[in-house]
């Protein structure tokens, strides 16, 4: 089997560069690398990889591959993707981008949830395998136990997204305004006798300073929040917010979602001042009231990744934390607890590295389902 890989040297392609090196994927198959701007330079070296780049808009040199990986962007997708199917190319085409997720001919890939929809696209012969929305992973992986136990009939989702998960610009962005809010208090902070409320007063300031760095994330984040994150659909919801019953829905194999056997996914998006790894607020109402031990059974037991945490303060304070998940496969789960509303409601708070399960590790592991599916 012949891999190509466009997008490598991007944040989700880096990190699946790591991973697929880390398991030793590259062994597997053949790899030939893309480049949109550095054809003829030398490859990644990995077993069983071509010495140098391809270009990436080249579709003979694409379509030479059985299955291509992705990590590129939407527009490279929208402008190569229709351009190999309509030269005749048959692979698999395995995708970080949103821009074919919910097109009928494409399943969202997400395993360790959905592994039966992979196999059932593949069966009827579907060639587009797309990863999900990284918030939509997440929460899917972190409940997965109570939707196998059919227990869920909605979810209100308050997330609490990293910069990172605007790309790797808004990272550098959110650290160059925590320098400048640095810089701004400098001196009244090495005077301990400096007043708390002049220091608050002078970073208010430089918050709204036309100086403050705001190119690509429009305003502070530092210090601050962004309530609202990817475009206007109208009606007051934004496309981040749509995504999580539309997304939710389809990797279940579900219905669409306000339709009869569907699951009603709705929620508020912010982006938050952490670098890596989406936090979310989980309101579930339950099909039935079942007892708290046995709700948090089914959650550690439905895959290895979900880890519980006690709903004890010093527990969630170390373990329920981006800093503490950054970099890692485990998904925790804790402030698990019934609701004053009654026994069918319950609330629980996940954090997982979108990076990792919200982005590179599907992709991964559908390359592997589909390996092993050749052999």
């Amino acid at each position: 089997m012949k891999v190509g890989f466009a997008g490598w040297r991007g944040m989700v392609g880096s990190v699946l560069m790591e991973r697929m090196a880390s398991e030793r994927d590259f062994e597997l198959f053949s790899s030939r690398f893309f480049s949109t701007s550095n054809r003829g330079a030398a490859a990644p070296a990995v077993p069983g990889g071509e010495a140098r780049l391809h270009d990436a808009h080249d579709v003979s040199a694409l379509g030479d591959c059985d299955a291509i990986v992705s990590c590129q962007g939407g527009d490279y997708t929208a402008a190569i993707h229709p351009q190999l199917r309509a030269a005749g190319w048959g692979g698999i085409w395995i995708d970080a981008a949103s821009s074919l997720r919910m097109n009928e001919d494409a399943v969202i890939v997400l395993d360790p949830v959905n592994l039966d929809v992979i196999q059932a696209g593949l069966a009827r012969g579907v060639r587009n395998y797309i990863g999900a929305n990284c918030t939509v992973s997440l929460m899917l992986m972190a409940i997965h136990g109570l939707l196998k136990a059919g227990l869920v009939q909605w979810v209100s989702a308050m997330t609490y997204q990293a910069a990172s998960g605007a790309g790797a610009q808004h990272m550098r962005e959110l650290l160059l305004q925590m320098a400048y809010l640095s810089d701004a208090v400098r001196d009244r902070l090495a005077d301990e006798g400096s007043a708390i409320l002049e220091i608050d007063r002078a970073i208010s300031q430089a918050l709204r300073s036309d100086k403050l760095p705001r190119e690509h994330l429009e305003t502070a984040l530092a210090g601050n929040l962004i309530a609202w994150i990817d475009r206007d659909l109208g009606q007051g919801v934004s496309r981040e917010e749509w995504k999580a019953g539309a997304e939710a829905n389809k990797i279940l194999g579900r219905p669409a979602m306000g339709q009869p056997g569907s699951i009603i996914v709705e929620g508020i998006c912010v982006r938050v001042g952490a670098m890596r790894c989406h936090s979310q607020g989980l309101t579930i109402k339950l099909s039935q009231d079942v007892p708290l031990a046995e709700v948090e059974s089914l959650v550690a037991g439905a895959n290895r990744w979900v880890q519980v945490v006690p709903n004890r303060r010093d527990e969630t304070i170390r373990m329920l934390a981006p800093a503490q998940v950054a970099g890692r496969l485990q998904i925790p789960v804790g402030r698990l607890r019934k609701l004053a509303i009654g026994g069918e409601y319950l609330s629980a708070f996940t954090v997982g590295d979108q990076l990792l399960w919200g982005a590179a590790e599907p992709l991964r592991r559908m390359l592997r389902i589909l390996f092993d599916r050749r052999n």
